[in-house]
């Protein structure tokens, strides 16, 4: 068998086997893109008028929408602007939920009580992670599709290369007449779009593996000389008895205010009330609406208010490094937030060619497979025929 036969051999079959997979991600991650777009344009609730008074505290907040969900769990307090609702985030693993309540940050009305496990972008979120299976058996389906398919785009690319200058014309663009076959017309958008789609198509394979694998991750962190630990963690802290500390009753409102302060142009605040007794209460500030790389993260004592540094990528903004900043940027570089609404158009135009490449290369294996076995038949009454004339 020659080389390229043998690749041509080993595209079809991985193909074959991860081909149901990338297409529901592909098609999922194309319901997705313009998530954020579509909520904004459909969901009033999200938005307040501007009014010059100054926001509640997060301890407000807290205590208002806690009678929403009073068996639940408080996990952050978000502000995100003037215009904008302010969140209660209630969230926890062991049991699962997830909830927020929405509120007026100048009057605490609460806007909505939405679970955030229900409705159709968790639906389609679900599918791209899990395939709306337990997350023990879809992850790892998922994450190793992804390889796959990475390890089938590189040998596409390898066949797509044409073996002589007269075919190259063919391999760049359609050059289809009105006598073209639908076969061959097949045979082209599977050969021409998946070559134009390749890179983009390892970006979003690549992307999608540091979530997939952890060691993945470790690897293409220290690639590029990563030296943090990829593993989100809370500072420890050391506890102060309630009588000695003198300082007023909520913690989270003290770093709220100092969070303020230090980013008066912030596009969002939050904050997270400390687990227990032991840990930092952790606060963020994202300098970019659509975005997430640029977030600042920073933790503080509870009880003595000073900043705890971190050994993780997820700190500061200016501590960070290369290596850091390319993790941080994953999700953005993923979903093509990162080029702004023109790279979510892209990154959606990339998945909705991604899932035809399945479809068009199944089309191509049943064309041959069924022209094979045509042609054996042919060779056997061929030969029978041959035969019963030898008799005669």
């Amino acid at each position: 068998m020659s080389t390229r036969k043998f690749i041509r051999n080993m595209h079809r079959w991985l193909g074959i086997s991860s081909g149901l997979v990338v297409f529901i991600m592909a098609i999922t991650g194309c319901l997705y893109a313009f998530k954020d777009e579509i909520q904004q344009a459909t969901q009033a609730f999200r938005f307040v008028t501007a009014q010059d008074r100054p926001f509640l505290r997060p301890s407000q907040l807290q205590t208002i929408a806690q009678k929403s969900l009073p068996d639940k769990l408080i996990h952050a307090v978000k502000y995100n602007g003037k215009e904008k609702s302010a969140e209660v985030i209630f969230y926890h693993n062991t049991p699962t939920y997830y909830f927020t309540v929405f509120l007026n940050p100048y009057d605490g009305t609460i806007l909505r009580v939405k679970d955030m496990e229900a409705g159709f972008f968790h639906f389609i979120l679900d599918g791209h992670f899990y395939l709306w299976l337990p997350p023990t058996i879809g992850q790892p389906i998922v994450a190793t599709a992804t390889l796959v398919f990475t390890i089938t785009l590189l040998l596409g690319l390898f066949l797509w290369y044409p073996k002589n200058s007269a075919a190259t014309k063919q391999r760049f663009w359609f050059r289809w007449k009105k006598t073209t076959q639908w076969k061959r017309k097949n045979y082209d958008l599977h050969n021409i779009l998946g070559f134009y789609v390749s890179f983009f198509g390892f970006v979003l394979a690549f992307t999608g593996m540091v979530w997939g694998f952890p060691w993945f991750a470790s690897i293409y962190y220290s690639a590029w000389g990563g030296e943090k630990s990829l593993i989100y963690q809370d500072p420890i802290v050391k506890k102060v008895p309630p009588d000695s500390t003198g300082l007023q009753k909520s913690p989270v409102d003290k770093v709220w205010f100092i969070m303020q302060t230090a980013y008066p142009d912030a596009k969002s605040i939050e904050v997270h009330p400390p687990e227990n007794d032991t840990t930092a209460i952790a606060a963020n500030a994202n300098l970019e609406n659509g975005t997430f790389w640029k977030t600042d993260y920073r933790y503080y004592d509870q009880y003595r208010f000073n900043e705890i540094p971190v050994a993780h990528v997820y700190g500061r903004l200016k501590d960070t490094k290369l290596a850091d900043k390319i993790m941080r940027m994953n999700y953005d570089i993923h979903v093509g937030a990162i080029g702004g609404l023109a790279g979510k158009t892209l990154a959606f135009l990339v998945s909705l060619i991604i899932a035809t490449l399945p479809v068009t290369g199944a089309y191509i294996w049943f064309g041959r497979r069924n022209k094979s076995q045509n042609h054996c038949k042919f060779e056997a009454h061929k030969s029978t025929a041959n035969r019963m004339e030898s008799s005669n």
